[in-house]
């Protein structure tokens, strides 16, 4: 028997009793159990694997299973989250008591406690979000000749991508690269680097490399946009979203290497993820005047992330799936389409 959250007792039973390969050491010199040291161990042996799986589930077990009916308010019978509007340094709405933000979606125990978000009785729990909405902003930013094309012809982007880096037709892409160029898509938003996209895919860095370097000999207005903008960052400690709001970045010219690394991948990601942040204010703003004006009883009651939740009478959700992608989509003209989507059920995991 030992303690499952003691790092100390993890580390004896995996490094002296199993005799496991010690990964990295903390800054103490002791031998790390992090969640990093997990996944690679877990990749060839079966503890770390249950380890991992043990804390994912206790997380949602503390944060959400165990404290949801005590959050709920005693007069509504219903949870109340607490948004703030100036914590995140994007400009997104951060959400506390509970954070509504942090429920994994990728994973059937995160979505079981999506469950637990049902509508009242005659009711039903709307979503619109938006589709690919940072992709769309990079392709607006970037101006790259692409990516414009790839989403003014409503392409798939992953597979235009993966057709594009692999040098084939996007018929004959195959799902495995598909992923891969998703995987590209997503981390090159981020500032992520070979290393980092080798971790993620499973690859050799070379390898992982190759495909970056090719992404950007075909997308070269990425590399140009990412250049430019960490230029920009350097020259005047902040960069702007589309609509001219200001992200600094203090740290953009520290002589500590990992940290000015730091600021230089937020410089690229901040405009993209406060641009999104500043779009779907402007949704809940356009949406929440139609609802006044056309007298609806459909309540928006969560923002998270790239998505709005409604919860309506059952009569108006034609009217729901007809107006509100159109009002979301047309806060802003940029340089691609912006496109929102909706679904809806019973409980808020059905509306997706």
């Amino acid at each position: 028997p030992f303690n499952l959250g003691s790092p100390k007792q993890l580390g004896e039973i995996f490094f002296d009793k199993l005799g496991l390969p010690v990964i990295k050491k903390t800054a103490t010199g002791a031998r790390s159990t992090d969640e990093e040291v997990l996944e690679k161990l877990a990749e060839d042996y079966p503890l770390p694997a249950k380890i991992l799986q043990h804390r994912s589930l206790s997380k949602l077990k503390g944060t959400y299973t165990d404290k949801l009916a005590q959050l709920a308010h005693p007069r509504t019978g219903r949870v109340h989250t607490h948004y703030a509007q100036a914590v995140a340094v994007t400009g997104r709405l951060s959400s506390n008591d509970p954070n509504l933000q942090n429920i994994p979606i990728r994973t059937p125990e995160g979505r079981r406690v999506r469950e637990a978000f049902v509508a009242a009785p005659g009711h039903l729990i709307a979503s619109a979000d938006y589709s690919q909405i940072e992709l769309r902003i990079m392709a607006h930013l970037s101006g790259d000749e692409a990516l414009l094309r790839a989403f003014h012809e409503g392409q798939d982007v992953h597979r235009a991508t993966a057709a594009e880096v692999f040098g084939i037709e996007p018929a004959q892409v195959s799902s495995e690269q598909r992923r891969y160029a998703k995987t590209i898509n997503f981390g090159l938003i981020y500032g992520m680097s070979a290393f980092g996209l080798a971790k993620s895919l499973g690859i050799e860095t070379t390898a992982a490399k190759t495909y970056i370097d090719r992404y950007f000999a075909r997308f070269a207005g990425v590399r140009q946009y990412m250049d430019d903008t960490k230029a920009q960052a350097k020259a005047q400690g902040y960069v702007e979203t589309v609509f001219g709001r200001r992200l600094y970045l203090p740290e953009i010219n520290s002589p500590n290497g990992p940290r000015r690394a730091g600021a230089e991948r937020a410089a690229i990601n901040a405009p993209m993820q406060g641009t999104a942040a500043d779009l779907i204010k402007m949704a809940m703003v356009a949406v929440q005047q139609a609802l006044d004006v056309q007298g609806k009883a459909t309540r928006m009651i969560m923002q998270v992330h790239d998505e709005l939740v409604f919860e309506l009478p059952e009569e108006e959700l034609d009217w729901v799936r007809a107006e509100v992608p159109g009002l979301m989509a047309g806060v802003a003209e940029l340089k691609v389409p912006l496109l929102a989507e909706v679904g809806a059920g019973h409980n808020w995991d059905q509306a997706h």
